[in-house]
């Protein structure tokens, strides 16, 4: 069902957060290079700004940082800046460089659960300051998305989202398909939430609503002793022996093929079988752009569920690894960290079972 946004009289107030990328950014008269610049740019190329009918405030990352330089830091910095003014704001809009904001928000949908509240990330393939931008668009439409109230006052998106291109996609479910295109982001394995057209529409049986009594739990770490194994034909037995006994490894995200299929070699499935021995945490997920894993699919599949390998079912790979990160920093055992990671927690994922 897709609805429209309700009139309401009540004012929201939403907090900007500017941590760095392309949409504020600049390019320097003499080298011609993308360079980050004040907040004050964006209200400056932006008069846009003061003609919405509501309050907005900013703040910003003092330096601004390019998004290939985002660290799990940054992740746990900016949960508190949402965490420590939760009652003095409506929503959120979370400016963002475009390489990693997919990680991004992946890891505040897990470090915010239960928020309730929108936290709408954002960011732009070409400067503000460019005549053809798409970065006032995606910021405006960012902005009314997170101020949006139903009929009752409530948000109409209380959860962590990316807004590009017309496209409100639930933040753990997206991925960068797109270095030069302004639809630079997708959600394969999961509708949009609202799609900005004449009117702003709003997908309302795929928005996900947490229940009052829920409660917001606020989580302060972030597991980083983490790798990422992408099988490809002809892997060695030496590069696998690598990752998976890298010192303090605590969990891996496998990148299979199609289905969640893997070598079925003895060296592998040995490799493996030691590294959960260890407690190190496994999980498949599909390289595929859609689809989801099924183990039990075929034979090579199936020998990895029968190890101990988890289903990562239909997560994307940045969402399953700041998942495991996420999950892998509680006082959970290994058991334990591998049946979450093969349930939602946040909407990450449907099971096919």
């Amino acid at each position: 069902m897709y609805m429209k946004q309700a009139n309401n009289s009540t004012t929201p107030r939403i907090l900007l957060i500017y941590t760095g990328g392309t949409i504020g950014m600049i390019e320097n008269p003499e080298t011609g290079r993308l360079q980050a610049f004040k907040f004050a740019f964006l209200e400056e190329n932006m008069p846009e700004l003061k003609r919405l009918s509501f309050n907005v405030d900013s703040i910003q990352f003092a330096p601004p940082v390019d998004s290939s330089n985002i660290t799990i830091s940054h992740w746990l910095e900016l949960a508190e800046i949402i965490e420590s003014r939760q009652n003095d704001y409506d929503g959120f809009v979370v400016l963002h460089g475009t390489d990693t904001m997919s990680y991004t928000s992946s890891a505040l949908s897990f470090l915010l659960k239960g928020l309730g509240k929108p936290v709408i990330l954002t960011g732009s393939q070409l400067p503000i300051g460019r005549l053809r931008t798409d970065g006032k668009e995606n910021l405006l439409t960012a902005l009314q998305i997170a101020a949006a109230r139903d009929e009752q006052g409530k948000p109409m998106v209380p959860e962590v989202c990316i807004y590009f291109n017309t496209n409100l996609m639930r933040g753990n479910r997206t991925v960068k398909v797109s270095a030069d295109q302004f639809d630079a982001f997708v959600s394969y394995n999961y509708p949009i939430l609202a799609h900005a057209g004449i009117d702003i529409c709003f997908n309302t049986k795929h928005i996900q609503h947490q229940e009052d009594s829920f409660g917001f739990t606020t989580h302060r770490a972030l597991e980083r002793n983490i790798s990422l194994l992408h099988l490809f034909p002809g892997i060695t037995e030496e590069v696998v022996r690598s990752i998976l006994t890298a010192p303090k490894l605590r969990g891996v995200v496998l990148e299979s093929y199609g289905s969640g299929n893997a070598p079925t070699e003895d060296w592998f499935i040995n490799l493996l079988q030691d590294a959960i021995k260890k407690e190190i945490v496994i999980v498949n997920v599909t390289q595929c752009q859609t689809g989801s894993v099924e183990m039990n699919r075929y034979e090579t599949g199936a020998r990895l569920a029968e190890i101990g390998v988890a289903s990562g079912y239909d997560m994307t790979s940045e969402t399953a690894i700041t998942k495991l990160m996420f999950l892998l920093a509680q006082s959970l055992t290994p058991q334990e960290v591998a049946f979450h990671m093969e349930h939602s927690i946040c909407g990450e994922l449907t099971r096919n079972d």
